[in-house]
């Protein structure tokens, strides 16, 4: 503390004791306290994306922020619903194989050392439409960080030792996967094989145990040559200057022959995603999900009604979505103490999207979850109320901006919005979009969604699950319930 900070803590002891100076508000500056200075900003946005398109189609895409650490990776337009003309689970393969050893670096500890001097930490991930090779480090350590990701994209060398190490960690997720308590991964797998039975994003995330032999390097090589493609990539990186990205990109991603040889991205697949609605029933638990095909065009009301229904965990603080006033803890979880979970989510992709409610309850009142679900599908069709509304587009602004406060998050942003169009909406952009959503817009996609066959994935003793049609009735009908069933025996 200086002498003056000094001076004018002493003189506030005063204030609030009762003497010296008794008229002074909390509110009002202390006596004596220096004025603060604060950083100042020019005009120009400082928030603003840059992008470059090199020589070769290649996107780099940038976003300055303060601090010593930056996030950069490399996004490629490649998942597993390119994986039509091979046999499923190539992507899984290449997210377990990633920062394996290269041309440059002989092993993966290599790798991890050379990061290790920088801070710096990588991963890669896979999802139905993206593969993301990412790695944050110290910003002095960029020159390394780009070469590095360089090598691990397109220098692989993918040994033997490496592929059959792989399988082996391939099946032990997927023994993982069936016996994990946490249903959620295989219940979207479920629901996606439902909603696109047999095409694009209804193809299985994860590697099938069918497929764990089949997968060789020339196959590797094959699907790598026919995606990782220049023009089918983004370098995107948060933390760093764009002139400094652009030209770590020039010198390591330019001219660089991949290892597999020249791409060909004639032999892409350009499927546009097929709905189909359907049931896919396994019998475990009791968890049951529900979901419609939407338009891109459609995507912010989509996510507003996400979360007017109640998106994001619902064992948190509230209720579904952290909201008391949500539909879901309203309606369903503050009426019907005997469900243990009802949430809605919400799946997004470049040509098509999915909004779900899962729900959990004990397998005897299967029949009447079903039917709360439906009545929850049919009222979403019904004018949103001024302050439902409000309350939900709030709440919808406030995740986005608390999630785009973390850098990694920023970094994925970045990539993927500049991956599939180019270009990228800023944060503000995103939120004038929310706040022009209206109740006839709810209502539009609502009863746009409710035109689909339904897509329903139902997990675990299934005895007084209804019939796909009778479920495909309620949705039907007015007031979705589902059509009565008389039994002689019970």
């Amino acid at each position: 503390f200086t002498t003056a900070t000094w001076f004018g803590i002493a003189a506030y002891r005063k204030c609030s004791s009762g003497s010296g100076y008794p008229n002074i508000s909390l509110s009002a500056p202390l006596p004596g306290i220096p004025k603060p200075v604060f950083a100042a900003v020019d005009s120009h946005e400082q928030c603003e994306t840059k992008i470059t398109t090199l020589e070769n189609g290649l996107k780099v895409a940038s976003q300055n922020k303060f601090g010593q650490f930056c996030t950069v990776g490399i996004l490629v337009n490649s998942g597993s619903r390119h994986e039509t003309k091979y046999p499923s689970g190539i992507a899984h393969f290449l997210e377990k194989l990633a920062f394996s050893s290269t041309a440059q670096y002989g092993s993966k500890d290599e790798i991890l050392l050379t990061l290790e001097k920088h801070g710096g930490i990588c991963d890669c991930q896979t999802s139905r439409d993206t593969t993301m090779y990412a790695v944050s480090a110290e910003v002095k350590g960029l020159d390394t960080v780009v070469s590095l990701l360089s090598d691990a994209v397109l220098q692989p060398r993918l040994l033997d030792e490496e592929i059959e190490m792989t399988r082996m960690a391939v099946r032990f997720e997927l023994e993982d996967l069936s016996m994990r308590p946490d249903p959620e991964p295989l219940l979207t797998e479920m629901i996606h094989a439902a909603a696109y039975r047999g095409n694009t994003v209804g193809l299985p995330r994860f590697c099938p145990v069918e497929s764990v032999e089949k997968i060789d390097k020339k196959l590797l090589h094959m699907y790598l040559q026919s995606y990782y493609c220049p023009e089918r990539m983004v370098l995107a990186g948060v933390g760093i200057e764009h002139e400094q990205l652009v030209a770590c990109a020039r010198k390591y991603l330019l001219n660089v022959k991949p290892v597999w040889g020249a791409s060909t991205p004639t032999n892409v697949d350009l499927s546009v995603a097929q709905y189909t609605g359907g049931i896919v029933r396994l019998d475990v638990l009791c968890i049951i999900y529900a979901c419609f095909v939407l338009q891109e065009d459609d995507f912010i009301p989509f996510a507003v009604l996400n979360m007017m229904m109640g998106g994001g965990g619902s064992f948190s603080a509230g209720g579904p979505g952290k909201g008391m006033f949500t539909r879901l803890y309203l309606n369903v979880l503050n009426r019907h103490h005997w469900m243990y979970n009802a949430t809605s989510y919400h799946h997004s992709y470049e040509d098509t999207g999915l909004l779900c409610i899962h729900a959990s309850a004990d397998p005897r009142q299967v029949r009447e979850m079903v039917e709360i679900l439906t009545r929850e599908f049919i009222q979403m069709a019904g004018t949103a109320g001024e302050m439902e509304l409000e309350r939900a587009k709030t709440q919808l602004k406030s995740m986005l901006m608390m999630n785009l406060e973390s850098r990694p998050v920023i970094f994925e942003d970045v990539g993927r919005q500049v991956l599939a169009t180019g270009k990228r909406k800023l944060p503000h952009e995103l939120c004038d979009l929310i706040s022009n959503v209206t109740a006839s817009d709810i209502k539009r996609v609502t009863t746009k969604m409710l035109c689909s066959k339904p897509a329903v994935a139902a997990l675990g003793d299934l005895t007084e699950m209804p019939s796909y049609e009778h479920i495909q009735a309620a949705l039907s009908s007015k007031d979705g319930h589902l059509p009565r069933m008389y039994r002689l025996f019970r």
